[in-house]
């Protein structure tokens, strides 16, 4: 009898080695691309064996041309959203969003001073707010397609500026939203608070957190300073 060899025993487990399956495609061709080449396929339905099949068999396809190639071409057809609908759909997403806030305020404030809601005007002044904010948000918001915001400025200044756009908006629409709510009728308060605290909270989350931090900052010493309360 021949002598069984010797099996390897690992004793200890740090001496399995570890590797990753390989999970790239066939380096060389397949049986059903060497059947298709030779013809194989052809052959096959040309045999008159083939045509009455038993019940039960089973019948191989040929492969088609999109079968046959790699899964690499399967990743290069996948659909890419051009630059200019990239940004659209960005701009889509915000927008929405910020429009959904604009009109949560409007109800917000109508209820706070007891008046009657009527939702017809609230939902077309979110419509208005939509477009405004819409054409803004295009135009001022960094998208990572179209980062320039005034054209020739060197790409090192385009992020500073933003910052400045949003910084004054930030601080003036606190400000003044503070301003209107200790001093103005809420007829006015009516009209103006809905777009101003709108646009507030759209300009904190547009800038960085140090510079938000200094924007909530000034809202903070112009109510203090100004004698102003919350309501």
């Amino acid at each position: 009898m021949a002598k069984k060899g010797k099996e390897k025993r690992v004793k200890d487990a740090n001496g399995i080695p570890m590797a990753q399956p390989d999970r790239s495609g066939p380096s060389e061709a397949t049986l059903l691309q060497l059947a298709q080449e030779r013809g194989l396929f052809k052959q096959a339905e040309q045999d008159p064996r083939n045509k009455n099949l038993p019940k039960g068999a089973v019948q191989i396809d040929k492969p088609s041309k999109e079968d046959s190639s790699d899964g690499e071409e399967d990743d290069d057809d996948e659909e890419v959203l051009s630059p200019t609908m990239d940004r659209i759909m960005d701009t889509l997403l915000w927008t929405v969003s910020l429009a959904m806030v604009h009109g949560t305020l409007d109800v917000l404030v109508q209820n706070q001073y007891a008046m009657k809601i009527q939702y017809p005007d609230i939902i077309s002044r979110t419509l208005v707010a939509f477009l405004v904010l819409s054409f803004l948000f295009y135009n001022l918001h960094a998208h990572p397609t179209s980062p320039n915001l005034v054209p020739g400025l060197p790409l090192r200044f385009q992020h500073p500026l933003r910052q400045a756009i949003f910084f004054v908006a930030s601080t003036w629409a606190g400000c003044h939203l503070i301003y209107i709510t200790n001093k103005f009728s809420y007829l006015y308060i009516l009209k103006q608070a809905p777009t101003l605290g709108c646009v507030w909270i759209w300009s904190v989350l547009e800038l960085d957190l140090a510079v938000a931090v200094a924007s909530l900052a000034a809202a903070g010493v112009y109510l203090v300073q100004g004698g102003y309360a919350i309501k």
